[in-house]
């Protein structure tokens, strides 16, 4: 079925570019209202006043940096003294890195950790009772096909993306009696500013998908009739997150590592 979100409020982190505007763009064509969260307040107000011209709906900008701890709890109370309401959360903000831990940059490794997993469960724990109560919207939480397996070379990164995914099933299953919809998303590399910030093109494993394709994939796989817990964005990248699974640990990880350049 084909879903509407209109007379709801989705809050999308790392909304400033990539999956975040996509998704921002998706539900507002759908007629959701929308709380935009990034660092880059002036990208914000761009998306915020393209969409509300395009398709008429409310785009809230709020500008802050969920990596640094407290922000999860600052965002919530922002939007509690604005009197809006959540029904969707899309937690996409997060950012990864190439190459040995030994070598890596700690404050940057924390960073990185408070942000792909202390800010998802944080704010997952502060908006999902108002999330289950209403029951219109979802859950959307952005693992990575990284998920799946050890990851040489980006051992940080993939490993705080093994954490959403089984974090966002988990949660998933607790809330199954009611109508809130949860779902983990896998892609792989994207076409994005991703490697940007990672540094390295190495990390870009298998073909690139669009945001694009990325997020309707999400898009569909929510408005089914039964909602899988978790999807892997690309054929690909299914059949090596299956392989994964059934392979010896040790060459999972030794085909992961060289792939990577570990």
């Amino acid at each position: 079925m084909t879903m509407t979100y209109r007379g709801t409020t989705a809050l999308i982190t790392g909304a400033s570019s990539g999956l975040g505007t996509e998704f921002a763009r998706q539900w507002a064509e759908r007629g959701a209202d929308l709380v935009l969260v990034a660092r880059r307040k002036e990208r914000l107000e761009e998306l915020s006043e393209r969409l509300e011209q395009r398709y008429g709906v409310s785009a809230r900008v709020i500008a802050a940096d969920l990596g640094k701890p407290g922000a999860a709890a600052a965002l919530r109370a922002e939007l509690d003294g604005l009197g809006t309401t959540v029904q969707t959360l899309v937690n996409n903000a997060g950012f990864g890195s190439h190459g040995p831990l030994a070598e890596a940059d700690p404050a940057r490794v924390s960073e990185m950790v408070q942000l792909n997993v202390m800010a998802v469960t944080e704010l997952t724990r502060a908006f999902l009772p108002d999330l289950v109560a209403d029951g219109r919207g979802a859950l959307v939480n952005i693992a990575s096909a990284a998920a799946y397996q050890p990851t040489p070379a980006m051992a940080v990164y993939g490993a705080t993306k093994a954490f959403v995914l089984n974090f966002t099933e988990a949660v998933g299953y607790e809330v199954r009696g009611s109508a809130l919809t949860v779902l983990a998303v896998s892609p792989g590399p994207v076409r994005t500013e991703f490697f940007d910030v990672v540094g390295t093109q190495d990390a870009a494993v298998g073909s690139m998908a669009t945001a694009e394709q990325v997020v309707t994939a999400a898009r569909r796989a929510l408005e089914r009739r039964t909602t899988p817990p978790s999807i892997v964005v690309g054929l690909g990248n299914r059949i090596s997150s299956i392989a994964s699974t059934l392979s010896p640990r040790r060459v999972t990880l030794a085909i992961s590592g060289r792939v990577l350049k570990a």
